[in-house]
């Protein structure tokens, strides 16, 4: 199968290094405010939450990896559909960046409950597995974002706007699937026993 698309999708989202560069600044400054900020009393319970979701129906839990994995890519596309939707039109690009704002933001914060919560078995959820895939689908999300902003000063509604979205779409769709599918092996080989596998 020829998967130009996929290289086609990337040089576009790193043509303009610009909106990389601001995105990328846009959610950094998320993370550390979500690390600086994680004893809120308003968001500490919320990030909390989030860590114990995903140590206990993720990291540890009785399900099936590839259950985990379809539930993982399917989450991962309703966002990547949001940032991608966000570029057919300029006012929409509100969207994107807030879907940014708010991974940078809670990726902070559990983060900091990680390691200051859990110690050494958080930590080592954290540097394993947490932290590298958050940063992968991050940088697709941010290449989408990158491809919507070109995108919303010269959408017109028409089929072949909506083919390359839809081409755009898939595009990433891969990638995450693939960043998701090391989740799953490493989900396997690390956390869970071999008969978690279906």
């Amino acid at each position: 199968m020829n998967l130009f698309f996929i290289k086609d999708a990337l040089c576009r989202a790193t043509e303009k290094k610009r909106n990389l560069v601001i995105f990328g600044v846009i959610f950094l400054a998320g993370m550390i405010l979500g690390i600086c900020f994680v004893k809120t009393p308003a968001f500490y319970e919320f990030h909390l939450n989030g860590c114990d979701r995903f140590l206990t129906r993720v990291c540890y839990s009785e399900r099936s990896v590839f259950l985990i994995f379809l539930e993982r890519t399917a989450g991962c596309a309703l966002l990547l559909i949001l940032t991608l939707a966000g570029g057919v039109h300029i006012v929409g690009l509100v969207v994107p960046t807030a879907v940014l704002i708010y991974r940078s933001y809670t990726f902070g914060g559990q983060i900091a409950i990680l390691f200051g919560v859990y110690g050494v078995s958080g930590a080592l959820v954290a540097l394993v597995l947490y932290i590298p895939i958050h940063i992968m689908i991050d940088v697709i999300l941010l290449f989408g974002t990158s491809i919507s902003v070109c995108r919303s000063r010269c959408f017109r509604f028409g089929k072949q706007d909506f083919c390359e979205l839809a081409l755009d779409f898939l595009a990433l769709l891969l990638l995450i699937a693939a960043v998701c599918l090391i989740e799953m092996i490493l989900l396997l080989a690390i956390f869970h026993p071999l008969g978690n596998l279906f």
